[in-house]
Formats: structure tokens, sequence, C-alpha cells
């Protein structure tokens, strides 16, 4: 059972966060080595913390590695990806230089455009509804753009309607989104302002009454494809291309295996998104809700042989990412990261993020059709392993070479070659 007194700490989220980490640790009787881990950790990162979230009384470093070998439309880059699984970062590595010989990865995009949703509720008539909305709309792109002047100077602003009326279990709804071109920015606080903005005015035109005002993550208007071929020699002959093919087809008839397969995706788009400061949350959502769309849940890469008989994987996807506002603007690890990169719009970022997952897909597939994925990463999970038993310096690295050699990373067999090494000294 839990030490915890209670969660009830009064004014906690008026105390500096030093004094708010005491309280807590108070209350859940902590043992002093976590104190001071938790303020360690802390350690210039803990101003900056206090800003970006609540009651914040520590930060968690996660660990910043780079994908080499990557050419994305014809640029060589390097790419900053912030995981703890081990193996991410390696497969693409590895991936990204098998399609090197033919031009790496190419891409194309439809434009940084996000939705937002006003749901309107009450209504006899639906349709009728509909309708009086788009005869509103030289007002409705007015009102929008007033709400965001900066936006509109930079090319941005509303751009479209799109009226559904949809049946739920307490009638029809009519649901308005209004379309917008957020430029550079992911775009949430624009078009989440500019539905709260029309919604008043939506229900004095219609009678409705409006209930929810907020953009939709499924942001099928702002995709990105990336493609890339590998060649036969790259693979390692037909029989591993086919084998690949195969698990592909799985992934897509099987919505078991499409998880773990599109996990893998994720594993390579989520690490950028996040190095960058992004919402790994708000992709994570829109990527999966875009590929059940069809009401299945499938691959969200697609793969095939091209008249060569090469590999060739495509990979599209939503990617509502920006370069300005929230964390990927006031964090200096992300605007770090954003220069490592060297990218000037949200488009070329989003475009680097997808082609990365397309690169994880590629090296997590071939490694289940050859060596199965278990050899690769748990050679590079076996320093963890290391580590989880007790080993420090020289220790760690002795243990972490006798896992390998013998083939199986298991902690009781770390902790008895730990014992016979610190024996033998």
């Amino acid at each position: 059972m839990s030490n915890l007194k209670s969660s009830r700490i009064e004014g906690l989220h008026k105390m500096p966060p030093e004094a708010r980490l005491r309280a807590v640790a108070q209350q859940a009787d902590l043992k002093e080595e976590y104190v001071d881990v938790l303020s360690a950790a802390a350690s210039g990162q803990i101003t900056l913390a206090d800003r970006l979230v609540e009651n914040a009384i520590s930060s968690m470093a996660i660990p910043i590695g780079i994908a080499t070998n990557m050419i994305v439309d014809g640029q060589e880059m390097l790419i900053p990806m912030a995981t703890e699984e081990s193996s991410v970062i390696a497969a693409v590595c590895n991936s990204a230089k098998r399609c090197r010989s033919t031009g790496g990865f190419k891409t194309s995009t439809s434009g940084p455009i996000m939705a937002a949703q006003i749901q309107l509720v009450g209504a006899t008539d639906p349709e009728n509804v509909r309708l009086k909305v788009l005869e509103r709309f030289d007002e409705i792109k007015e009102i929008c753009d007033t709400v965001d002047p900066l936006l509109l100077k930079f090319g941005g602003g509303f751009r479209d309607l799109d009226i559904r009326v949809i049946d739920t279990a307490e009638g029809p709804m009519t649901i308005v989104h209004i379309i917008v071109d957020t430029r550079d920015a992911m775009g949430a606080n624009a078009v989440n302002s500019m539905a709260e903005a029309l919604a008043p005015r939506l229900e004095e035109w219609t009678k409705a009454r409006s209930i929810l005002r907020i953009l939709t993550n499924l942001a099928d208007r702002r995709v990105v494809r990336a493609r890339a071929v590998w060649p036969l020699d790259e693979i390692g002959g037909e029989q591993v291309r086919d084998d690949m093919l195969s698990a592909y087809y799985f992934a897509d008839a099987d919505p078991y295996r499409a998880a773990t397969h599109n996990k893998g995706i994720m594993n390579g788009v989520s690490a950028v998104v996040l190095a960058t400061g992004n919402d790994t949350r708000a992709i994570e959502a829109g990527a999966h809700a875009y590929t059940a769309r069809d009401g299945w849940y499938r691959s969200m890469s697609r793969w095939e042989k091209d008249a060569d008989g090469n590999l060739v994987g495509i990979l599209e996807m939503p990617m509502a990412v920006g370069l300005i506002g929230g964390a990927t603007k006031i964090h200096p690890t992300a605007q770090a990261n954003l220069n490592i990169l060297g990218v000037k719009t949200a488009d070329a970022l989003a475009r680097i993020i997808v082609s990365v997952g397309l690169a994880q897909n590629f090296g997590a597939m071939r490694a289940l059709a050859t060596t199965g994925i278990q050899k690769g990463h748990m050679a590079l999970h076996a320093q963890n392993v290391a580590l989880m038993v007790g080993a420090t310096g020289p220790e760690i690295d002795q243990v972490a070479n006798e896992l390998k050699s013998i083939g199986k990373v298991r902690q009781d067999i770390a902790e008895e070659i730990l014992a016979r090494i610190r024996s033998e000294k």
C-alpha cells in the first residue's frame, strides 16, 4: 500500500518548486535519496518547467540521439531524436543508409491546413442550419481573420468551411468545420480562438446552441507523404523482400499486428516530434485516427515492389507540427535541435518527421523478417540490464558484453555475471 498521507496539499500551486517538492515528499513519505534525485534532475530546468506545467517539482531528461545517413528531398540531414528506447535510432540510421543509393526519401505535402469544429445542437432542421451557415461564408471569414491578424500578415488565415450533419445517440447535430491555413504554427491556439469567436454568431444566425468549440487532431488536410526505394541487394535478396511484404500484408489485414507495426512507425515519428518541442499526443492521436478513417485499423504505411524488384515504402499521415509557439519556441533544447535540423518552415520539419517514420518502419520489418526483433534490440538493451542490476563504471560494459556473447539478455543472468566479476576482484 502507498505511504501517502493525503493528496490534499493546500496552496501547492502557489509554492516555489523547491518548497513544492518538500511538501510532496512529506505527504508521500519520500526517502531523502529520492528527493535528492528529483532535485538534481531539475537542475537548470526547474524555472522553465514551472512555466510549462502546473505544480512542477522536477524535470525528466529523455536521451537525445542523432540519426545519421538521412537524405530528404535531396538534402543531407542529421536528425535529433528524443527517446528512451534502445534500437530506435540505430534502426533509422541503418535503414537510411540502405536507401541512399536511390536518393533517400522523397516527400510531398498538402500544406499547413488545420480545422476547428463547432458543435451545433437543438435544431429541428439541421440541414437547413447547414445552409444558413454556408450563406454567411464572407462574414465568417471576416470574423475568423480578425481574431489573428498576425497570422493573416504571414499569409495564413481562414480558407474554407466544411459543414456536416451527423447522426448521434441524441439525434442529429450540425458540425461546422472552419478550415484555416496556420503557416508555421501548429495552429491549435489560432483555430480554437476563431471557433470561440464564431460560435455566438452561429447561434444568432441559426437559433441552434453551440457546445464544443475545439480543433480536431484528425488533421486530414495537413497530410505529408514520404516514399523511398530500397534496392534488392540492400534488403538481403528476394526472400527477405517478399517476407517483408508478407509482414506488411499481415499488418494491413489484422489490427492486432497493425497496432505493433504502427507503434514502430511512431517510435521514429514521436522521437523527432518530442525533440523539437512539438505535441506528441496530438500527432499520435491524429495518426491513428487517420489510419482508421475508413472504419478499419490497418497499417499506416504501404509497401510494394517496383518493376526492377526493389522494395518501395510509402508513408502518408497527418503532421501538424510548428516552429512557433509553445515549447517549440521557448524550450532551449528544442531550439538547439531545430538548429541541428536547419529547418526554416513547419512544412520542412513535417516532411523530415514522416521520412523518419518510414525509415523506422523499414528497419523493424526487416529485422522481423530476418533475425527477429529481439537479437538487435536486446543486444542494445544489454547495457540497460547491466545498469538495472547495479553495475557501475567498467562493470557495465563487462556485464553487457557477456550477456550479448551468450545471447541471453536477462536480469537474473546479469546478476550472476556481476556477482562473479566482483568476487574475482
